[in-house]
């Protein structure tokens, strides 16, 4: 082996690293912060490796699981929320097992950075029975990926790999190695362990509870799980990034670091909590490791004090544990930035029509959920991959077809090939009424512009085929499929009016592609104080680009106007032109 070789990564480069030298030969991926990148780390090696972004976490999931079982090292990753759309195969492998080591990246969001909620992956998968390794910053990102898939292998079981925003995004001193080419494991048929039907499963849960409580008994003696003994007048257990906090507050205190947090190692829990005098627990969310501790008859303290929402730092441990009153110099006060879609973005343009019409959008997961907040709030409910298909479907089951000819559903063409099919499906189904709009900007807009299967090129950069969505549409038998350009305001206004008032289910698919994303001459756009009658009709959409002067007429910031046009097609007199065209 070549000699080690440091080098700076964020964690995610980290685990996309420690992956590949562990000689995984197939990733699977549904983009989702704060995991995206893990997967555009990974495709640089693509030499060695075959990666991809799936239509959806499940089917990532799955394509891993048939790697594994065809005898390689397989990963899958996403975010938190993600790991609910796999939880359908997720608990079946864990009864299964493995043949290849099977690993699942799964990356929480303790302070809500990009997600909406805060769910805790540990809890999920303490009860799917998955067993699950937690590093504290990048260089054990990259060895405990590593370790993932030896222990994966040696016990048979699916590992769940948590890493949350704070070690995604953060970077940290990595040693550099070789990749190992793993031999390929045989495939031997073995129906009773990988047919899950209740026969079976009733012998394979039992072989899992043995699997996991030889799992349990290993970690007592795990390397990463590491007792740092010093005061013992206060011990601490944590893990992941909670450990980066305790150090830095508690420096002085003994720590039981924790790189297996499930299944728990017992013996060296009450070993440890025997040799101080007072017992901390610091996890972010949720008391994972505290409960089980506590059921144990270990004295402990940990959510009496310590919250279970968002993420810890150093000076919210000193006040906790140590009762000090932490003096901090007020932070210079930026300006305030309320999200808000971008400047030339096609979904304004929708928006500023729905408005206008005063219809109400289901709205769904995605850049376009922006469309809830001020100047256009038209979407009126964001749950979660798809939902607003489906919702907007329950409104038209509980209140009729009159109902709901003031709604759309509002989704996007990633997250309509996520998990939208489906639910579009279900409305042809079971006779309903409505009107869907597929935002297609012709990217993954929200997670950094990932292709998806309507694109037209695959993750490894290849070129293949490109889903056409109304064609899909109409093969789920839709007859109403409309195509309009997002900035053509007159005729999607005209479009959404007409297809609103049908009794059947119509698709409207705006297509205009990610403004972020174009290239090529931008038309710059100028606003004549002495034309401007103050009417404001301009500035409804919100465009960050727009301003109003002193004396209340319009500015546009040619610094940040992309040549979109809309503001120029709302004006009726005249007072927004097009001055010039540049590169």
């Amino acid at each position: 082996m070549a000699d080690k070789k440091k080098v700076i990564m964020l964690g995610n480069e980290a685990i996309a690293r420690g992956a590949y030298e562990a000689g995984v030969k197939v990733s699977a991926a549904y983009p989702g912060t704060p995991s995206t990148e893990i997967s555009e780390y990974l495709v640089q090696y693509k030499d060695h490796l075959y990666c991809e972004w799936s239509p959806n976490e499940k089917v990532a999931v799955e394509v891993a699981v048939g790697a594994s079982l065809s005898g390689v090292r397989a990963m899958a990753c996403m975010k938190h929320v993600g790991f609910n759309v796999a939880a359908d195969p997720a608990y079946s492998v864990s009864y299964m097992g493995v043949n290849g080591g099977l690993v699942i990246v799964v990356a929480d969001d303790p302070g809500l950075y990009s997600s909406q909620n805060e769910q805790d992956t540990r809890m999920v998968a303490r009860a799917a029975k998955l067993p699950v390794l937690e590093p504290s910053d990048s260089a054990e990102a990259k060895e405990y990926m590593k370790l993932a898939f030896e222990l994966s292998e040696k016990y048979d079981r699916p590992f769940i790999f948590r890493t949350t925003t704070r070690l995604a995004h953060s970077q940290g001193v990595v040693d550099v190695e070789d990749r190992r080419e793993v031999p390929d494991k045989e495939y031997v048929k073995n129906i009773q362990k990988n047919v899950m039907m209740p026969g079976n499963a009733k012998v394979r849960h039992v072989e899992i509870e043995k699997l996991n409580n030889e799992l349990a008994e290993a970690s007592n003696t795990l390397p990463i799980n590491t007792v740092e003994m010093n005061d013992t007048k206060i011990g601490v257990i944590t893990s992941g990034i909670p450990y980066q906090y305790v150090k830095e507050a508690l420096p002085a205190a003994s720590v039981l670091k924790l790189g297996l947090v499930n299944p728990l190692p017992r013996k060296l829990i009450e070993d440890f909590a025997s040799k101080v005098e007072t017992l901390y627990i610091v996890e972010e969310l949720d008391p994972v490791i505290e409960e089980q501790v506590k059921s144990w008859g270990v004295e402990a303290i940990g959510k009496e004090i310590f919250t279970v929402q968002g993420e810890y730092s150093a000076n919210m441990l000193r006040t906790a544990i140590l009762k000090e009153e932490i003096s901090v110099n007020s932070p210079a006060k930026a300006p305030g930035r309320p999200p808000i879609l971008c400047p030339g973005c096609p979904h304004r343009s929708v928006y500023h029509v729905l408005n206008k019409l005063k219809i109400h959008a289901a709205g769904d997961i995605g850049c376009y959920t922006l469309g809830a907040v001020p100047p256009l709030s038209v979407v009126d409910t964001t749950m979660c991959m798809g939902s607003s298909i489906s919702t907007l479907h329950g409104m038209e089951k509980a209140k009729g077809k009159e109902y709901i000819k003031n709604w759309v559903a509002v989704i996007g063409d990633s997250t309509f090939l996520h998990t939208g099919i489906n639910s579009l499906m279900n409305m042809m189904y079971n006779h309903a009424a409505g009107t869907v709009m597929i935002l297609d900007n012709s990217t993954t807009g929200m997670t950094g512009h990932q292709d998806h299967a309507a694109t037209g090129k695959t993750l490894q950069g290849e070129e293949t085929h490109a889903m056409n969505i109304s064609a899909v549409c109409r093969a789920l038998g839709v007859e109403n499929v409309v195509e309009v350009n997002a900035f053509d305001i007159e005729t999607l206004e005209k479009t959404i009016k007409e297809e609103a008032a049908k009794d059947e289910v119509s698709v409207i698919i705006t297509k205009s592609p990610c403004v972020l994303l174009t290239k090529g001459k931008k038309p710059l756009y100028a606003a004549h104080a002495d034309k401007c009658k103050k009417c404001g009709m301009c500035m409804k959409p919100g465009c960050p680009a727009m301003a109003k002067r002193p004396d209340g007429t319009i500015h546009i910031d040619d610094t940040m106007c992309t040549g979109c046009g809309l503001c120029e097609k709302l004006c009726k007199f005249d007072a927004i032109e097009l001055v010039k065209e540049e590169n």
